[in-house]
């Protein structure tokens, strides 16, 4: 008995871990390549909801900028 009941819990975490899930694709890290004219707030303004003072805080942290000064071809890290 231990053993099929071992063998169904197996069985049905291999099928949950295989099967796509709705926030499988949330939280992700995604790059964005600046271009000719962009500047941080806009970018921030076009990919997160809300204040865009926060957004330009959180990319100016994860790509360690000293400003909002870009450069054509620079690639930044967004955030979730």
């Amino acid at each position: 008995m231990f053993g099929k009941l071992s063998a169904v819990i197996v069985a049905a975490a291999a099928a949950w871990a295989l099967v796509p899930h709705a926030s499988s694709g949330a939280g992700r890290e995604q790059v964005y390549v600046v271009r000719p004219a962009d500047t941080l707030w806009a970018i921030a303004a076009s990919h997160y909801a809300g204040d865009p003072r926060a957004a330009v805080w959180k990319l100016e942290e994860r790509n360690r900028l000293s400003g909002t000064v870009l450069r054509p071809g620079e690639r930044l890290v967004l955030p979730p």
